[in-house]
């Protein structure tokens, strides 16, 4: 049978078309681990992946992930997604082993963290001084009110029998137990304004509560991921597919990130529409669709 010079030319462009179409609609796909951290959603590891609202919050950069507010930038050394807990470290706090000035910690107001309730912070070297108003809370009625914890005096007694804390030493007085509840709602502990050199946060005393070597320094953060705290069904649809959640366009609208590079708006299954930056993709392009589709237009150009 001899093809007209536009058949051969239809088939030439669809062949053409079938060979490059993969690095059209190919994309960067996310990972699904930052170092030895898994990442599920809300965190992810690019820009369109995870929950945009965590985007700034939680990056990952050369395989290291990181938490960050206006007060620095701090390593993310676990994240459990039963609890929904973020535990990350400061290179500044003052542990049993090492003591050192800090500015202190805080969080952003806006973004959708609050402290996990097991954290402790234990202010150290904080000036005594019932003048200055570093401690003390701005109750007419009672001027003198600590915002210390009373029960905080056996954490400050085994926190001044490290040796990195003794050396300075400093009297019981200056330690005050402070818990994340006393940050109010600016979520905000300005070590400079308490008048306090430095501190120390643990979120665990590791079964061994008379033993400050054994305690898990670091920060707990707590995270939702909505108002209601409700995992999106259509991230969990996407998941079961062994897809990745992520966003796109202007709009943050959600995308399922596929182990094949694919974007699509619902699963993985190759059921929906695939997205190529802002470009929906008919889901005929994949699999055995494309084989079929491109079988029925060439029999219909030979016909």
């Amino acid at each position: 049978m001899n093809l007209s010079h536009h058949s051969t030319t239809m088939i030439t462009s669809f062949i053409f078309i079938f060979l490059t179409l993969p690095s059209l609609i190919l994309t960067q796909t996310c990972q699904r681990s930052c170092g030895n951290v898994p990442l599920r959603f809300p965190f992810g590891s690019d820009s369109g992946c995870g929950d945009p609202r965590f985007q700034q919050s939680v990056t990952c950069n050369q395989e290291k992930l990181t938490f960050t507010t206006h007060t620095g930038s701090y390593p993310v050394t676990n994240i459990d997604y039963t609890k929904q807990v973020v535990y990350i470290s400061d290179p500044s706090m003052s542990t049993c082993s090492c003591t050192q000035p800090s500015k202190g910690f805080s969080l952003n107001y806006d973004a959708p963290f609050t402290f996990e309730d097991d954290n402790i912070f234990a202010l150290l070297d904080c000036s005594t001084s019932s003048s200055n108003g570093s401690l003390y809370g701005s109750d007419p009625n009672n001027p003198k009110l600590s915002l210390c914890d009373n029960q905080g005096a056996p954490i400050c007694s085994f926190l001044y029998s490290c040796t990195a804390i003794s050396l300075i030493n400093l009297p019981i007085a200056t330690c005050c137990v402070y818990t994340p509840v006393d940050l109010g709602p600016s979520f905000e502990m300005d070590l400079q304004k308490l008048q306090c050199s430095s501190y120390s946060g643990f979120y665990s005393f590791n079964g061994r509560e008379s033993d400050p070597n054994s305690w898990k320094y670091g920060i707990a953060i707590k995270y939702k991921f909505n108002v209601n705290n409700e995992y999106p069904s259509s991230c969990a649809h996407c998941e079961s597919s062994n897809g990745v959640c992520g966003y796109h366009g202007a709009y943050n609208s959600f995308i399922c990130n596929c182990p094949n590079g694919l974007n699509t708006t619902n699963d993985c299954y190759f059921g929906a529409s695939y997205s190529y930056g802002s470009s929906l993709i008919p889901s005929w392009y994949t699999g055995s669709w494309l084989i079929y589709f491109l079988a029925w237009l060439l029999v219909s150009v030979l016909l």
